[in-house]
């Protein structure tokens, strides 16, 4: 698993690629919190991730709580369909604010 940060407009965009799992999920929840309290919308690109398991889906349900808590708006964005999947399985398509394209994303955490 691999993560790269850039920036669009008022959001700061993470973008995952590889597969997200117990090995490689530390890494990557320590990635997403490090942009928690920046003051930008938080966008998560996951159209790279072929799987993400739950301790994948842990680390973005964390980063979500901590966004929320220093008042920043998160969304995932470009969702590939294996982790589209996981998350309409365990339902969190409902919790978490769901865009196709990265323009929509930073229209959603503006």
């Amino acid at each position: 698993m691999e993560h790269v940060v850039s920036s669009a407009e008022s959001a700061t965009i993470i973008a995952f690629t590889g597969d997200i799992d117990l090995q490689t999920s530390p890494d990557a929840r320590k990635a997403l919190l490090a942009i928690v309290g920046n003051g930008t919308g938080i966008l998560v690109n996951l159209a790279g991730v072929g799987y993400i398991d739950s301790s994948g889906v842990a680390s973005l349900v964390e980063c979500l709580q901590s966004a929320k808590k220093s008042g920043q708006k998160m969304a995932l964005v470009s969702l590939s369909e294996g982790a589209l999947r996981v998350l309409q399985l365990a339902r969190l398509d409902r919790v978490f604010k769901i865009c196709d394209t990265v323009d929509e994303g930073v229209a959603a955490v503006a």
